[in-house]
């Protein structure tokens, strides 16, 4: 099979997309497949006899905030270039809208389209998807979770009117994900508890979504023999400083427990300006024993999963939860909540608590840490449960069954009802910004 994998980002080393990119195009040509990855910018790290097409983008979050609306005239002279900059300027998230643009243009240019049997969405979901399908060519999309959580449990989090404004703007491309949703067929999720959420907030056939889970590589998150876990530290992972993570719980917790004893908390990731959790550290007063990493390569991922003493895993909602399975199949103790998906992923290898509750978190923690056999034995079961259920040549192989069955359904609708023809020339710059513009602020 000839497959198109689209990422609208894909950073190589957290955040989900880029790994899943990554691991899924590496075992499905493991399968016998041939694999195109077009992405846009942060671009993910592919193996050998994958093709990356990249797909530049004004990339204006790599910039600090205050050089992001000086841009170059020269650069905005395409319809997604200046659809990017003014949603930025005005609040919108547009990057999957542009690059929904940017990847249907390419296919569109010299029938390049033609070359593949099945284009797969890496849940941009944008009303470019659809123009893609239009071209002729079945599609599929991965909703990894409904991005309205993360927007709810943002605006339940805000201080102010004003705040939820922004919010609101800020996630109103989730709208336009579940209009597009209704008008595909065929769909792929990461857990029950995702297909669940998926199927009642957009409203789509159960018969539509398939729940496979994503793999591990064991082959690299495996225990690092090199190091010995230490005592008392703590490490979660926090991709993004948002109220999705629960990272303001398992900071009051860490408060909570080092007026009883020494500890010390690791967290994977980077502190944002103006994000959920500023300020937080300095008001409890541990900043001494709280360590940001930075963005860290994944072999400093493992090292970090080996040398810790418990991972903790805080999230309000997961529509997976990778970090947690990263964990187990390094052989740390995990302790998670019991959100989302995270039960599904965790099992009985693991501790769970209620989400959202600092208190259960630390009484979690703390009994944890003072039973190093019970450590160990999670940590035994944990690796053994990674293992044997989440790997990716199943994971693969079951998305190659997902891509047959929806090229099986799109040559049957073909045949039984025409396909409207494309247009031959594209429709003029100012409608076609006047459109994209009001699909990426639609409400």
């Amino acid at each position: 099979m000839r497959v198109c994998l689209l990422s609208y980002r894909s950073y190589p080393y957290s955040g989900g997309q880029g790994i899943y990119v990554r691991h899924l195009s590496r075992s499905l040509r493991d399968l016998g497949h041939e694999v195109d990855v077009i992405s846009g910018p942060p671009y993910p790290e592919l193996d050998e006899g994958i093709r990356l097409i990249k797909l530049p983008s004004l990339d204006l979050y790599s910039l600090p905030q205050s050089k992001r609306f000086f841009v170059s005239p020269e650069k905005l002279g395409s319809v997604p270039s200046l659809v990017e900059w003014l949603g930025v300027c005005a609040g919108f998230f547009t990057e999957p809208a542009t690059f929904g643009m940017r990847a249907y243009h390419f296919l569109r240019e010299q029938s390049r389209y033609r070359s593949y049997d099945v284009v797969h969405d890496n849940q941009s979901l944008s009303y470019s998807i659809l123009k893609i399908k239009e071209l002729g060519i079945p599609v599929v999309a991965t909703i990894h979770h409904p991005i309205t959580i993360d927007r709810d449990l943002a605006l339940k989090a805000a201080k102010s009117w004003w705040q939820k404004m922004g919010i609101r703007r800020w996630y109103s491309f989730a709208n336009t994900q579940i209009k597009v949703a209704q008008r595909l067929s065929h769909f792929i999720t990461g857990s029950e508890s995702a297909r669940r959420e998926i199927i009642d907030i957009f409203r789509i056939p159960e018969s539509s979504i398939r729940v496979i889970y994503d793999g591990v590589d064991t082959s690299v998150f495996t225990p690092d023999v090199s190091v010995q876990r230490m005592e008392n530290r703590l490490l979660t992972v926090n991709s993004g400083d948002i109220p999705l993570k629960g990272l303001k719980y398992l900071l009051e917790a860490i408060a909570a427990i080092r007026t009883q004893r020494n500890i010390e908390l690791v967290i994977v990731g980077k502190p944002m300006k103006n994000g959920y959790t500023e300020g937080i550290i300095e008001s409890l007063g541990i900043g001494d024993c709280v360590i940001y990493t930075g963005k860290i390569p994944t072999h400093e991922l493992v090292r970090h999963y080996s040398l810790a003493t418990i991972v903790v895993v805080p999230s309000v909602y997961e529509g997976f939860g990778l970090p947690a399975a990263e964990a187990m199949a390094c052989g740390a103790p995990v302790i998670s909540t019991t959100a989302g998906a995270l039960p599904e992923i965790v099992g009985d290898a693991g501790i769970l608590v209620p989400p959202a509750n600092s208190e259960a978190l630390a009484r979690a923690i703390v009994a944890l840490l003072d039973a190093p056999d019970r450590r160990r034995q999670l940590g035994e079961k944990g690796h053994r449960r990674v293992r044997e259920m989440f790997n990716w040549h199943n994971t693969a192989k079951q998305t190659a069954e997902v891509y047959q069955e929806a090229i099986n359904f799109f040559n049957s609708a073909k045949r039984s009802v025409p396909i409207p023809a494309v247009a031959s020339r594209q429709a003029a710059p100012g409608n076609q910004l006047t459109k994209s513009l009001s699909g990426a602020v639609e409400r």
